[in-house]
């Protein structure tokens, strides 16, 4: 006798499940930086448009798929027809490939926490040297931040060509991090159902106490200023809207299978379309709050940086020209470098190359994404705070609520076609299932411990899923509207929802969202096309600072197979399915 599907226990804790998965990282460390880049207030515009067009016909489309098939990505799409049982592959390997390396995250989470409960935080000044005589050369070359991100923490190579040892504190907090999310995901929606009240809604406090915190501090009107000024010239830069498409597409989880898991754990007549337009709609808000709380966060950074760069030039003009004190300030700093230049010309230019020129608005330029913006910006912020440990504790539980919440989607996504299998449910308890699937991805996980494993991090970051998602999802979309048929789906929805989608469902799913998604992959092909190389940034310890370089050709056979390893699951699995028929029909005419 087959067992009964696992439900959740009620709609509230799918929408949680579903919240925790989709509000992740992306949207506390990538959309800020998206609208820093590309118009501020009016990255909006496209964000928005994008969302209406992109992000909740699909999520409608996944959500709905799952509900009514009741199965994982794999077993689902072989319903819709045997020839897609590639695409649920393709969407479990990308979905590995994720769990592998994402979960690096919650490892440096965990490792800035526990260093949050220093006095004073070990990222708040440079190290002496080994004489005791001066700070570390290293960090004197670039600040604090960035030298216990990229010595301290990573502990980093020259080069992804220069492998290193594995760096057993990572390791270790690496270990930690696969136990967490083992011990969430043990039961499976038992379990991971009570957990994501908690991913879910901790990290909104979190932010609400630093949106408090950063509207009080100096300068955090520049930060909001600079983020709801809008650039609306970039509405014309293609890039804009192709980010903001992206952004959205990335930031809701499409094509991982994760939703489609979590939707199969629903009753059969739950309301999708409006948990669709929910989800949707709270994942983007929250990017905006995100936002507004970052904004404020960096408008304090980059104004601290600022007035501290003017004291610096006040204070040696002051000195080397025997001036008052008090007689030069910052709001005659332009003027009396004019009247120094012009009384002491060859005494002003010998300190020239001691003199900044101090702007805040090139301080608020300084685009950072990415582990920058969570690692290096941030603690910047915090090491200046008032109660910074606080700070700093509540920040780094936060990115673990995000991440964490984030890999209940990515392992569901891998574990729930699993489960589904006859033969493995028969043969082990889905805890050993759940535990053999976290010690791989733990012990493959090592590899981003390496000194050199960050430069791995970024391939994978960067290359193991945004081609292969957008294929997958343009597939799904096609399979359902073109091979299940759009009528059909019409009339499962009629039986789960009791009406039928509007028009406006129907032409994003049938011919908005597909050519959307075929214009983002012809995008991402012609621009690989037209830079012709592939490079990296490596941190050069000489001059404290990023450097470019080429990947060398075994990086790019490894980018070359994060890409392949799913994308060929489509065709492969279509083109055996096919095979097997022939051979089939073949066997069957023999014996007649």
């Amino acid at each position: 006798m087959e067992k009964p599907r696992p439900l959740w226990d009620n709609p509230l804790q799918f929408i949680f499940a579903c919240i925790s998965y989709a509000v992740g990282l992306g949207n506390v460390w990538r959309f800020p930086y998206l609208c820093q880049m590309y118009g501020g207030g009016g990255f909006l515009i496209p964000y928005l448009i994008m969302l209406i067009v992109e992000g909740m016909p699909l999520l409608y489309l996944e959500l709905a798929v799952g509900q009514h098939m009741r199965q994982g990505s794999i077993g689902a799409w072989k319903i819709i027809s045997p020839y897609l049982s590639g695409v649920g592959i393709a969407s479990v390997v990308v979905s590995f490939f994720l769990s592998m390396y994402y979960n690096v995250i919650n490892a440096w989470a965990f490792w800035y926490l526990f260093h949050s409960f220093q006095d004073p935080l070990p990222w708040a000044s440079c190290p002496l040297n080994s004489n005791h005589t001066d700070y570390d050369e290293e960090c004197a070359q670039t600040s604090s931040t960035q030298y216990f991100w990229y010595r301290n923490t990573l502990n980093i190579s020259p080069s992804i060509e220069e492998y290193g040892s594995i760096q057993w504190e990572q390791a270790i907090c690496l270990i930690l991090a696969w136990l967490v999310v083992y011990l969430c995901i043990l039961r499976g929606t038992e379990s991971t159902g009570k957990v994501v009240y908690v991913t879910a809604s901790l990290p909104y406090l979190v932010l609400i106490i630093y949106l408090i915190r950063g509207l009080t501090l100096h300068g955090a009107v520049n930060g909001l200023i600079y983020m709801f000024t809008p650039k609306l010239e970039q509405l014309a830069n293609p890039k804009t809207w192709i980010n903001a498409a992206t952004q959205i597409f990335f930031s809701l989880g499409l094509g991982f299978g994760s939703l489609i898991a979590f939707a199969s754990y629903n009753e059969p007549n739950n309301n999708c379309e409006r948990h669709a337009i929910i989800i949707s709609l709270i994942n983007s808000s929250t990017s905006i709050f995100a936002s507004i709380v970052t904004f404020s966060i960096y408008g304090f950074k980059a104004t601290f940086n600022y007035e501290n760069c003017l004291s610096k030039v006040i204070l040696l003009l002051t000195n080397v020209f025997d001036l008052e004190e008090g007689a030069l300030t910052a709001d005659n700093l332009d003027s009396m470098k004019n009247y120094l230049t012009s009384t002491y010309p060859n005494q002003y230019a010998e300190l020239l190359p001691q003199i900044k020129n101090c702007s805040l608005e090139a301080e608020l330029d300084t685009a950072v994404q990415g582990t920058g913006l969570a690692f290096i910006v941030y603690s910047e912020a915090i090491k200046n705070m008032e109660v910074s440990q606080l700070y700093s504790v509540l920040y780094f539980i936060m990115l673990l609520m995000l991440g964490i919440g984030s890999m209940l989607g990515n392992t569901a996504a891998i574990l729930t076609p699993l489960t589904d299998s006859k033969f493995l449910s028969t043969h082990l308890p889905k805890e050993v299932i759940s535990g053999i699937v976290c010690f791989i991805n733990c012990i493959v996980g090592l590899v981003f411990t390496m000194e050199a494993g960050n430069y791995w991090f970024d391939i994978f970051n960067d290359y193991a899923a945004t081609l292969s998602l957008l294929l997958i999802v343009l597939v799904e979309t096609i399979a359902v509207c073109y091979v299940y048929g759009l009528r059909r789906f019409e009339k499962d929805l009629l039986l789960m929802l009791g009406h039928k989608p509007n028009w406006y469902w129907k032409i994003m799913w049938a011919f908005a969202s597909p050519v959307l998604i075929i214009s983002l992959l012809i995008f991402y092909l012609t621009d690989y096309i037209r830079t012709g190389t592939l490079q990296y940034q490596a941190w050069d310890a000489t001059q404290g600072q990023l450097v470019t370089k080429d990947y060398p050709s075994y990086a790019l056979a490894v980018i070359g197979l994060l890409v392949a390893a799913s994308t060929m699951c489509i065709p492969i699995g279509a083109l055996i399915i096919f095979i097997m028929k022939r051979l089939k029909k073949r066997n069957v005419s023999t014996l007649e």
